[in-house]
């Protein structure tokens, strides 16, 4: 965890955003996959950064516009909506989503007035109560 604490000191981060946790069709990965999210987590909270979940059918649709969106699909999306050098990895694919439906949806939130919450998001303890975290 200490590399990870060291990225996060590196490069100042004033939020994070994480897709949230779902079952899929390899039901051993989500043992690891939680094992290492809750790292993650911990770092975050340690840093005193606030934290976001979004479901991944919210951020097929904030991408492509359908929630069920194929991984080809989203990585078109995010080609056109974002650019980039060649082609990436699944992993890089969804983590780049994430982030746009972060974005958006705080821009979102931002422009409308409203400090009750996140679009389609939920905070993580710790995350900021009232809603927008300051700029």
């Amino acid at each position: 965890m200490s590399a990870l604490e060291g990225v996060l000191h590196a490069h100042p981060v004033a939020e994070a955003a994480l897709e949230e946790l779902f079952m899929g069709k390899n039901r051993t990965s989500v043992i690891g996959v939680a094992q290492a999210r809750g790292v993650v987590l911990l770092a975050l909270e340690r840093a005193g950064i606030p934290c976001f979940e979004y479901k991944p059918a919210l951020v097929k649709s904030v991408l492509t516009g359908y929630g069920a969106a194929s991984k080809e699909q989203m990585a078109r999306m995010l080609a056109l909506q974002v650019g980039g050098a060649g082609k990436v990895d699944d992993h890089a694919v969804d983590a780049i989503a994430i982030a746009v439906c972060h974005a958006r949806s705080r821009r979102m939130r931002l422009a409308a007035g409203d400090a009750g919450g996140w679009a389609g998001g939920r905070a993580l303890p710790g995350a900021p109560k009232g809603g927008v975290p300051p700029n």
